[in-house]
């Protein structure tokens, strides 16, 4: 019996696809069977079509109403919460996610409050930087792109950073730009019912029909023309660092904006002072961040630093024997497996030693063992680059430095990373030591943190979600916490000596909101 292909979402109306390039199915992770739902590969015709239907509705969102953006975001959160049960089965069923809590109780209402935060910032107009030198009569602001934003999901996060309805379809849209959403081909049926949630919602709206269109898979090189496309607005990537690359290389050579959270290790330094203290609470800490969601969050520590004293030793011992005792997880795809074995393969070739797990357990499904690599820091400063090469899973590797100032060669040696996190004594014990090794760190990271691992990414404004290459594509982004994620989405439009009347309503002189902050004559001001 043949199974039907879904339709896809384009130009305001479910369709089925037009000379599909081929055909999909998502995998159970635990079972490692094919779920029977066929999703089809859309040729570049139709990908083009989404483009130009993009492209007219970027036409018309620019003339809506800020209010209108709004009232829809907040109606989807209602939406996606009103259909909990069926997204919560159907992802774990995609994934092998825990429903609860993971995707219940975490996941879910994390994605409906940022939709709602997306939503508050966008009534209070403030994220649009409205700026005013009446002298000059030169005003400017941040306004949306003209094109459609490109969204590519990633596979670890199903719903917050689903391409049509987590962090950056969220900031997207909010930024007054119309979405092309290309779906995981992880968990295309999760995504697909979000559009269907979304596209309910949209038709009550005041946005126009082709406001949010999905695609669920396409050929590679297909991908590389989608975001260098001409009448793309921007578009954004969350993957891995090849697949990242390519595409901004593609988009780069064209000239299209494109923001990328690709690769990140992590580091966790933990000093000497620390472990002498509280070195048993912080090995219980490290574990369970090491192997949270069987260690496939962007945040997981990969790589742990520390000084090879005895303190250092028995905090390794006590993680050491931890990971040998924990079960192995599900993983999300095949893929995820090639990768880690491919990473270790890399680690071990320069010199790290697997000292606990390392292995595929027997039985169905795709599962690793949790897993835990030791080095000297001689040798890791020796082959740096494939010493921090990411192992997207629950793999962590544990650099023994000789010495304080190897510990800051190590941190000087590293790539760009989203997080950088220091354990250090409560009182003064390894106050030095912070105060050379925290300015290097903090050119290698976005977020710094001190006593705390980095998985669990709050959903607040000063939240930083980004980092240097080759954690994303641009050190000055952030792809969660609202309004700043919003900024990426959003070209800065200039006026000058234009007329009041013809001037958007944040640049007039009359506050539109009696709230909103502007920046009048250098001034910060809510008038």
């Amino acid at each position: 019996m043949t199974v039907p292909m879904h339709p896809v979402l384009v130009a305001g109306a479910w369709r089925p696809a037009r000379s599909p390039a081929g055909s999909f199915r998502a995998s159970n992770p635990a079972t490692g069977e094919a779920i029977d739902e066929m999703y089809p590969v859309s040729g570049f015709p139709e990908i083009e079509e989404a483009i130009r239907a993009g492209r007219a509705a970027a036409a018309e969102m620019a003339a809506l109403s800020p209010d209108a953006i709004a009232s829809f975001l907040d109606a989807y959160a209602g939406g996606i919460e009103a259909c909990l049960a069926e997204l919560v089965r159907t992802a774990h069923l995609e994934t092998g996610l825990a429903e609860e809590p993971r995707l219940r109780t975490v996941e879910l209402p994390r994605t409906v409050f940022q939709l709602r935060q997306a939503a508050a910032a966008v009534r209070d107009r403030s994220w649009c930087r409205a700026t005013i030198d009446t002298r000059a009569d030169i005003r400017s602001k941040f306004g949306p792109l003209g094109g459609p934003v490109v969204v590519f999901g990633p596979n670890n996060f199903p719903f917050a950073y689903n391409s049509i309805a987590g962090t950056d379809f969220a900031s997207a849209l909010a930024a007054g730009n119309p979405v092309i959403a290309k779906a995981h081909p992880c968990h295309p049926g999760t995504t697909r019912l979000f559009a269907e949630v979304g596209f309910t919602i949209l038709k009550a709206s005041r946005l126009p029909a082709a406001a949010l269109q999905l695609l669920y898979h396409m050929a590679p090189e297909d991908g590389l023309a989608l975001v260098a496309h001409p009448d793309v607005g921007a578009s954004a990537f969350t993957g891995s660092r090849l697949g990242g690359l390519r595409l901004k290389e593609a988009a780069d050579r064209a000239g299209r904006p494109i923001y990328l959270e690709m690769s990140s290790v992590n580091p966790v330094f933990l000093l000497p002072g620390a472990l002498r203290q509280r070195g048993e609470a912080i090995a219980a800490e490290t574990f369970g961040s090491c192997t949270l969601g069987a260690g496939q969050f962007c945040t997981k520590p990969g790589l742990i630093i520390l000084q090879g004293d005895e303190a250092g030793e028995a905090l390794y011992q006590k993680l050491k024997r931890s990971i040998v005792e924990s079960p192995p997880q599900v993983l999300l795809a095949r893929t995820v497996l090639d990768g880690i074995r491919a990473g270790l393969e890399t680690m071990v070739g320069a010199g790290a030693e697997i000292a606990a797990g390392g292995r595929s357990p027997e039985g169905p499904g795709f599962r690793f063992q949790n897993t835990l690599l030791r080095v000297s820091g001689g040798v890791f400063l020796k082959s740096p680059k494939d010493l921090q090469h990411e192992a997207f899973g629950p793999v962590s590797l544990c650099v023994f430095a000789s010495s304080s100032g190897q510990i800051c060669e190590i941190a000087a040696s590293l790539d760009g990373n989203l997080t950088a996190s220091v354990f250090s004594h409560s009182g003064g014990d390894d106050e030095t030591l912070y105060e050379t090794l925290a300015p290097i760190l903090r050119g290698k990271c976005g977020r710094l943190l001190n006593d705390k691992v980095p998985t669990g990414v709050a959903v607040t404004p000063a939240m930083v979600h980004g980092g240097p290459y080759p954690a994303t594509g641009h050190p000055g982004f952030t792809a969660v916490g609202f309004p700043a994620a919003m900024i990426r989405f959003a070209a800065l439009h200039g006026y000058d000596h234009v007329r009041p009347h013809r001037l958007p309503p944040e640049l007039r002189d009359a506050n539109p909101t009696g709230r909103m902050m502007r920046l009048i004559d250098g001034e910060w001001t809510m008038k």
